[in-house]
């Protein structure tokens, strides 16, 4: 008996993940509230917001229960997912590591970088680690803290483009391809090749992966994907043709929320849905999602560079000045590039007994020209993200809840 309801709480979660998304309720909010969204509402193409929001009510037993609801979600309409896609491949690392069932091999095992292909690059030190060398766990925690390129380019490469592919249509993100690097220029062929990586403890080998090539292609039409009237090319010169990014990475809203769901919440999944994470590989995504930068030692940042809400879009916008509450902590992952700001986050406030899931998408380009630089984050994104989330959370604050959340799994000391 004892089983069988475990098995009945888990399908109704499951079940009520699955309803129907409001598509009106977050209109009327956001219309209601002109002096904020004005810019948003006016703008002609709505700054290609998309929103979903999710409620959480918690039953008798703690199990989570969710409600959807939707602004402009449109998993056919493209964005650029920018440092988005850092998570899913961070996961796919950990699991990577525990698939392969190696004796002495793990996340905080050295991980030594080599070139095989033309432009790749190596990696045999790491200054931010308290010992100086890099390793699964050193680049998963510069990933949350602080969106770590080269951190995620490196997971990329352990991981592979086929087998990050592979994982996303394993758990049904079939709207997502993860298919390069970040911020250095990376395209066509060498997208294709991952480099060989060698992990030791101390002097002794324990795992050689070979050099990669990916011969799969991920094809997907999807409106939007070619914008603005020019772009910056990379001799830095200005061409006057619409900007393609057909051949980039594609992560949508849902697709985001679908991880994070499963991220923070396995047990409402089958356990073969769930990621292959340890109980210690989940606590150390939680901790470092939700860490400050400012709050780390190993690896450290400090103000003026990075300062507490450096990548806390929503709620905060990300305001160096922005005041703090130490009662609510972010569980997020963020994204901004080609004028494009994303967040996908969950928000729990400790003291109010608060929690909800809310991801967003906006952009602003106002000269229509990608590549150079320009874009109105500060000014129209960032100060959207703050506001949204700010005005949901007024919200969550008078909704009702028939039980109470327990959410000590997610209170970390820093």
């Amino acid at each position: 008996m004892k089983y069988f309801l475990t098995f009945l709480l888990l399908m109704t979660g499951l079940y009520t993940s699955a309803q129907e998304v409001d598509t009106v309720f977050i209109k009327n909010l956001i219309e209601s509230h002109r002096k904020l969204f004005d810019h948003i509402l006016n703008h002609p193409t709505h700054n290609e917001v998309q929103i979903l929001y999710t409620q959480i009510d918690r039953d008798e037993h703690n199990v989570p229960h969710f409600k959807s609801f939707s602004y402009r979600l449109n998993a056919r309409h493209y964005f650029y997912p920018a440092s988005t896609v850092k998570l899913p491949t961070a996961i796919f690392a950990l699991e990577k590591l525990n698939e392969l069932k190696i004796k002495g091999l793990g996340r905080n095992s050295t991980m030594f970088t080599d070139s095989a292909f033309a432009g790749q690059t190596k990696v045999t030190k790491d200054t931010s680690a308290k010992n100086g060398l890099p390793s699964i766990e050193q680049y998963i925690k510069k990933i949350l803290l602080v969106s770590d390129n080269d951190a995620y380019n490196r997971l990329y490469e352990f991981v592979g483009r086929e087998e990050i592919n592979q994982k996303l249509r394993k758990y049904s993100l079939t709207g997502t391809r993860i298919v390069g690097r970040l911020a250095i220029g990376d395209g066509g062929e060498s997208t294709r090749h991952t480099n060989p990586v060698n992990f030791y403890n101390g002097s002794k080998l324990v795992y050689q992966k070979p050099a990669q090539y990916d011969a799969n292609d991920y094809p997907m039409q999807l409106e939007n994907m070619i914008m603005g009237k020019g772009y910056i090319d990379k001799s830095d010169q200005l061409v006057m043709k619409p900007f393609d990014f057909s051949k980039s990475n594609v992560y949508p809203l849902a697709d985001q929320q679908a991880v994070l769901k499963r991220l923070l919440f396995p047990e409402v999944f089958p356990e073969n849905e769930c990621f292959n994470l340890t109980a210690d590989d989940y606590q150390l995504i939680y901790h470092y999602m939700s860490m400050f930068p400012t709050e780390s030692k190993y690896p450290s940042y400090s103000r003026p560079d990075y300062y507490p809400a450096y990548c806390k879009f929503l709620f905060y916008g990300a305001d160096s000045l922005a005041t703090i509450d130490p009662d609510i902590r972010i569980f997020n992952k963020v994204g901004d590039s080609y004028g494009f700001d994303i967040d996908n986050a969950y928000i729990v406030d400790f003291k109010n007994k608060v929690e909800f899931m809310l991801s967003a998408v906006v952009q602003s380009n106002d000269d229509d020209i990608y590549n150079d630089d320009k874009y109105e984050y500060k000014t129209v994104c960032l100060p959207f993200m703050r506001d949204l989330a700010q005005t949901i959370y007024q919200l969550e604050l008078k909704r009702e809840r028939k039980y109470k959340p327990n959410l000590s799994k997610f209170k970390f000391s820093y």
